[in-house]
């Protein structure tokens, strides 16, 4: 039986949207990001979604980075902000959700419209700014979601602003897990699968693990954003075939 978690996701979504319009504004951008966290684990504990949290070397200082994740499902945003809040770069369509759309605009996610130049450079121009700000802003390079086993080559433009604004690169591997260790094919939001399709799959999962592993720091002085691309890629490539071997 399902339509109870279902109903609880929905109550959970009112309280971030309630949230949002009323608390968001009088607070300060450091109790905003302790509150999308507490969302965002509050969220993923109602789906019964446990994260395991891997550091693979020296933890960062959590400074201002650009982080980059391989992107499997729209879990992946909950899941990196229940460990370090950011400011997500997410497709256009995402701001039409219902609910979920506009929460994510209020927690600070940046939409761009995929395949227009002139927009990739607002965005980029956005990017550069916030990270002189000193926040963490994250995207997925892939530019759409990939089924568990399968890493897309990643596309390098955002990579610019990391160089732009001297920050190094924060990149994250994500894999969705039954306990046996198995990939959690429930978790692949992929072709024809609608937002409510992949939320009831992932309910009918009744638990999954995510595993999310932070990689050490890409440094961007004196690189090039096509390099940047392709050591990330090939930082979370290895983990991910490593662990799927296991």
């Amino acid at each position: 039986m399902i339509m109870w978690p279902f109903l609880r996701v929905i109550l959970h979504l009112l309280q971030g949207l309630a949230t949002s319009a009323i608390v968001f504004p009088l607070v300060s951008a450091a109790r905003r990001e302790a509150l999308v966290k507490h969302w965002s684990r509050g969220l993923l504990r109602i789906l019964r979604v446990r994260v395991d949290h891997h550091v693979s070397d020296v933890p960062s200082d959590k400074r201002s980075v650009l982080v980059v994740a391989n992107h499997v499902s729209w879990l992946d945003i909950f899941v990196i902000n229940s460990v370090q809040p950011c400011h997500f770069v997410a497709k256009a369509d995402i701001r039409s959700w219902p609910l979920l759309g506009w929460l994510c605009e209020q927690a600070g996610t940046i939409f761009i419209a995929r395949g227009k130049r002139r927009e990739t450079r607002r965005v980029q121009e956005g990017l550069v700014t916030g990270l002189l700000r000193g926040q963490r802003i994250a995207f997925f390079p892939e530019g759409t979601t990939s089924a568990q086993g399968v890493l897309l080559p990643f596309h390098s433009n955002l990579f610019e602003a990391a160089i732009a604004a001297a920050v190094p690169i924060q990149p994250y591997a994500v894999r969705y897990l039954h306990d046996s260790g198995a990939l959690h094919k429930a978790a692949d939001f992929v072709g024809d699968t609608t937002f409510v399709d992949s939320m009831m799959l992932i309910l009918k999962a009744r638990g999954m693990r995510a595993e999310l592993t932070e990689l050490p720091l890409i440094e961007t002085t004196d690189s090039d954003r096509r390099v940047l691309a392709q050591q990330a890629h090939a930082a979370i490539g290895s983990v991910l075939q490593a662990r799927q071997a296991v």
